[in-house]
């Protein structure tokens, strides 16, 4: 298997990938092309086919391609030439291959989650966390193999469960250092502010926007979720549900990210940076792995606003 991440420009290749996308376009001359989006375990490439001809066969999004093509460079980024293209035949390819995995041990990372539950004093928000972490067994496993994005941070399988985990522990760290912190409310908000992601995102190898989730959002389908489960708990106190739900609704951190509030808690506060600080500095990983430029910075990031300097260079 020649992996996307491996490619480099000026390369023939003859190889199986999974067609995550695939638009008919019209370029400026009026001549029709498709533009598709390659993807194998390792990342994803755009690709064109710009001459439309025998040699590419019938094939739909989702779909595993045998293809043959030339990688070349477009804007400082690989994109593949397609010359040839057919729907690869079972028994081609491995499947495993076209689904990107955590590098982590998945049930060590969920045994630390159900430790850091364990930690929970307050027997209400305990309960909570047990009901839909530990007692309803198929939530237990999406969490634990679904990705937390599409094509940013942690999009792979049981990415979800690495950034909640890391989220978590972050949260811990702060939150001993300062006074007023609730640990009871912040680990709670660190292990459900990306709840919502298990109905917001398809499962693997589609990992694309379900209906609500396109038209909600994975901070509504957390927010309800969270409240539905707290409505099955007698006696669960009103302001400790809202202290919750609070650090669900906020983690965002602006207006402007999406959030409908802004942290107002200390312990909303504290997710919103263990939040964004798991974020951004996974892509800056994801970055420096894929990235081929030659060098000392990274081509411009979109998703950061930024060209970055590569590591272990001085």
């Amino acid at each position: 298997m020649r992996y996307i991440r491996e490619l480099r420009e000026n390369e023939r290749v003859i190889e199986h990938y999974l067609c995550k996308k695939k638009e008919s376009k019209e370029s400026r001359t009026g001549k029709t092309f498709l533009s598709l989006r390659l993807q194998d375990k390792t990342g994803s490439i755009d690709a064109k086919v710009w001459e439309i001809t025998k040699d590419i066969g019938q094939f739909e999004e989702g779909d595993v391609v045998k293809i043959d093509g030339t990688v070349g460079s477009y804007m400082n980024e690989l994109q593949m030439k397609v010359i040839k293209l057919r729907r690869s035949m079972e028994g081609e390819y491995i499947a495993a291959d076209f689904i990107p995995t955590t590098e982590k041990d998945v049930g060590e990372m969920f045994g630390k989650i159900t430790e850091l539950i364990k930690m929970v004093e307050n027997k209400f928000i305990k309960k909570l966390l047990e009901n839909i972490f530990i007692k309803n067994e198929e939530c237990a496993e999406i969490f634990k193999s679904h990705s937390a994005a599409m094509y940013m941070h942690h999009s792979y399988m049981g990415g979800l469960l690495e950034h909640t985990l890391s989220v978590a522990e972050t949260c811990l760290f702060f939150g001993g250092r300062y006074k007023y912190v609730d640990m009871n409310i912040l680990l709670a908000g660190a292990l459900l502010h990306d709840i919502g992601k298990i109905y917001e995102l398809s499962s693997l190898p589609q990992n694309e926007y379900t209906d609500d989730g396109q038209m909600l959002g994975h901070i509504i389908l957390g927010l309800e979720m969270v409240t539905k489960e707290i409505a099955k708990i007698d006696g669960f106190p009103h302001e400790t549900a809202s202290l919750i739900k609070h650090c669900i609704i906020a983690h965002h951190g602006e207006f402007e990210f999406g959030s409908p509030k802004i942290p107002s808690t200390p312990e909303a506060m504290i997710l919103h940076f263990a939040d964004n600080i798991d974020a951004k500095l996974t892509t800056f990983a994801e970055i420096y792995e894929k990235d081929t430029s030659p060098g000392l910075w990274t081509t411009f990031q979109k998703s950061l606003g930024r060209y970055i300097r590569k590591p272990g260079k001085m």
